[in-house]
């Protein structure tokens, strides 16, 4: 009886020793790969995140309305206007007055 728990045990600790193994090689191939990742992105400069907030986020919301607004009317070029230059030209007059009509919009 002893003989046979000491080959079970020897062959769990075979079977301990080869997930061990494997582990590491794993642990291995991910510190190389990050060793590899931090390499490439040090060179590029720091992510800017976005900015939370009450007010950021109702500075986002503002935009989105205009925007909104600002499609919609283009749209309504685009369906009604059959000539491609009063198109362009609308959409050109939306880019810039879209910070025009923010600031006198939305700002106190």
């Amino acid at each position: 009886m002893s003989k046979e728990r000491a080959r079970r045990r020897e062959e769990r600790q075979r079977e301990a020793a080869v997930l061990t193994a494997a582990r590491a090689a794993e642990a291995e191939r991910r510190e190389r790969r990050d060793a590899r990742v931090r390499a490439m992105t040090s060179r590029l400069p720091a992510r800017r995140t976005r900015p939370t907030g009450i007010l950021a986020a109702r500075r986002r919301r503002q935009w989105q309305w205009l925007l909104a607004g600002l499609l919609v009317a283009n749209v309504a070029v685009w369906v009604f206007v059959p000539e491609w230059s009063a198109r362009l030209g609308a959409l050109v007059v939306s880019v810039l007055a879209a910070p025009v009509l923010f600031t006198l919009l939305f700002r106190r």
